[in-house]
């Protein structure tokens, strides 16, 4: 494959700020169309980004025989009806955050994916920060000895978007860069978003924490705030992973812009890692009182939000390997489906068995 054809179903915000530029800056990839519902946009966002073709609909854009891989950029409740014919039509498929709606579509591509032998990711840039990857060696290396407890608060001003103020994105802050605002309801429309915070942005959280460690979500009990909204904006998750790992996860999107926070603290039987993603710092402490701090991440390392796309194409030319399977996003899949639950029954919810702890001394654990 010389280059990578690549479509993008749902040319909108995010695929015109981050997706488009990272295909068209790349060597072995090539932009072969858009799709946007709106004929105008659709022929605007090809003519202006230089793709051949400017479909509106699904179907359309998959009868391209010229197409090697597809983003799929468009809006929660269609990931994966898009994903999943794209992969069944043979093509390679970078999906957004949330990947699916449930665990059991999370579940199918990445099944579908394997069978076809298609690379599958889920678009979260903080995977593929100099600090999460050097953290992630740290993790596997033994370094912190076991892994017991990780605690993670996220916070990020989005609130408006999510109770539906106004749709201006808050990633960034020069605003004469957006090309196109998402659309009315992306993030406020539940049927649409799937709901707030929770499919929003603890999507990231609960994906990192696999990519961080490699565990699996065993059970979880959460609680939510409205806030007055027709979405959750608080929310306060703790995890039992399936080797008896704990993790809690506050996030809210409630926050001033110049106040977001990202801190992770993984605490291990020999060390500490102390990470704040929105500042670039990360710490090792171990328990003889040795502290090692890592060189601060510069402000386009932070967010390197072209770095799923970047990474799609050169799994697909085997240049590197897949930095954000699909495997990861069935991980938060099931930590989301499993929080929704726990906060409407008020109860732990298992998603597979903890290591080590029997039924009994978790009775009100959903059977």
């Amino acid at each position: 494959m010389n280059k990578v054809r690549i479509g993008i179903i749902g040319a909108g915000w995010w695929a015109t700020s981050a997706h488009i530029p990272a295909i068209n800056s790349h060597p072995r990839a090539e932009l072969i169309a858009v799709q946007s519902r709106e004929k105008a946009n659709a022929a605007r966002i090809a003519r202006d980004f230089g793709a051949k073709y400017a479909c509106t609909s699904l179907e359309e854009i998959l009868a391209l025989k010229e197409l090697d891989a597809v983003i799929v950029a468009s809006t929660p409740n269609v990931h994966f009806p898009q994903a999943k014919a794209a992969l069944e039509r043979g093509l390679h498929a970078l999906v957004e955050k949330p990947m699916t709606f449930t665990v059991k579509e999370a579940r199918d591509l990445v099944e579908t994916a394997a069978r076809s032998d298609l690379q599958l990711l889920v678009s979260c840039p903080w995977h593929f920060t100099a600090h999460g990857l050097q953290a992630r060696r740290l993790i596997h290396s033994g370094v912190l000895g076991d892994i017991k407890l990780i605690s993670m608060l996220m916070t990020n001003p989005i609130d408006k978007l999510l109770r539906g103020i106004n749709t201006s994105p808050t990633h960034g802050t020069d605003k004469s860069k957006v090309y196109v605002e998402p659309c009315k309801g992306s993030y406020s429309d539940p049927a649409t978003a799937g709901g707030g915070q929770i499919f929003c942005q603890v999507s990231h959280a609960a994906a990192y924490l696999t990519f961080l460690t490699g565990l699996r979500p065993a059970e979880v009990y959460a609680r939510f705030d409205f806030d007055g909204s027709e979405n959750d904006i608080y929310n306060a998750l703790t995890v039992t992973y399936e080797n008896g790992t704990l993790a809690n996860i506050a996030s809210t999107g409630a926050t001033p812009l110049c106040e977001r926070t990202y801190e992770v603290r993984v605490f291990g039987s020999k060390a500490i890692l102390q990470l704040e993603l929105w500042r670039g710092e990360m710490a090792l402490i171990d328990f003889a009182n040795k502290r090692t701090r890592f060189d601060t991440l510069s402000e386009n390392e932070i967010y390197p939000s072209q770095a799923p796309a970047t990474n799609f194409i050169d799994a697909i030319v085997g240049k590197a390997p897949n930095g954000s399977p699909g495997e990861l996003g069935l991980a938060s899949m099931e930590i989301i489906e499993a929080a929704c639950e726990s906060a409407q029954t008020n109860r732990c919810e298992r998603i597979r068995a903890v290591k080590g702890h029997s039924a009994k001394k978790h009775a009100a654990v959903k059977e």
